[in-house]
């Protein structure tokens, strides 16, 4: 089923409100540098997520852990110089917010002004709030996420479904009214049951991204480097490849090895 959608010149944490009362889904994808954003938001994607993904997907690391602040403002300047349409959010990395609000407030502060990103998300309920107020006390928007956060891996041990048993789920519901009666304007649910995605989503006002939460939320997020196929070690339920750019690239670099080595490039067209 499809919905007539409004066209948005500029996307705002308000337009995402009103996207989500008028039934229409919220588009999210990550990315970390100033081609790659460009492509993304020329194709009209709503959200782009400078995630702390980046530890992975650019930086080789097995986890988000190691990414310092630094390096998340690098890769959100390099964002931010590229859209015209996207509202950009950028992640808190390990860190910077969980023990002192004071330190988050800095963190988020930095990340606003030297990367010029739209808002910022952290991980956690509860356990964080005094850093979300302090932080929305600012001015500064902030996006919240539960379910599995990738930040706190060790802690879970493990990155299967988070919330299937009746405490852990009642405790993300209540999570997700605290983080919007704290002022945040929308919440990513990762790696939880379809039915207690659509229960939150349906319980709160503000709209809810998934990633492997099932289609009952008001929008999607994904990986671009897995989405787009040029990760190939990765095999989650929740996750369709659009493309296959490893194989594609891989012949096409391959091909390239070939005609320099057989002298075919450059050819007579190709130099002066």
């Amino acid at each position: 089923m499809s919905i007539s959608k409004k066209e948005y010149k500029r996307v705002t944490v308000k337009s995402l409100v009103e996207m989500k009362s008028l039934g229409e889904k919220i588009s999210m994808l990550t990315a970390y540098d100033y081609t790659m954003a460009k492509i993304v938001d020329g194709a009209g994607i709503d959200i782009i997520l400078v995630g702390d993904s980046a530890s992975n997907v650019m930086a080789g690391h097995e986890t988000t852990l190691p990414i310092t602040l630094d390096q998340m403002i690098y890769h959100a300047s390099s964002v931010v110089r590229a859209i015209e349409r996207a509202l950009v959010v950028v992640d808190l990395p390990f860190g910077t917010y969980q023990s002192d609000p004071k330190e988050a407030l800095r963190s988020a502060i930095r990340i606003m002004k030297e990367s010029g990103g739209h808002a910022v998300k952290l991980e956690g309920g509860k356990e964080i709030k005094d850093s979300i107020k302090k932080i929305l006390n600012a001015g500064i928007p902030v996006m919240g996420h539960l379910g599995l956060t990738p930040q706190s891996i060790y802690k879970f041990g493990t990155y299967t479904v988070r919330a299937k048993e009746e405490e852990e789920a009642l405790r993300l519901i209540e999570d997700a009214k605290l983080l919007e009666r704290l002022g945040c304007f929308a919440l990513v649910l990762e790696k939880i049951p379809a039915a207690l995605a659509t229960q939150v989503a349906q319980s709160i006002s503000i709209p809810v991204i998934g990633i492997g939460a099932g289609g009952g939320v008001d929008g999607q997020v994904l990986v671009l480097h897995d989405m787009l196929g040029m990760t190939q070690e990765f095999h989650p339920r929740f996750l369709r490849r659009y493309m296959n750019l490893h194989e594609e690239m891989t012949t096409a670099i391959s091909q390239y090895v070939d005609d320099v080595k057989s002298f075919d490039f450059p050819n007579e067209n190709e130099q002066y």
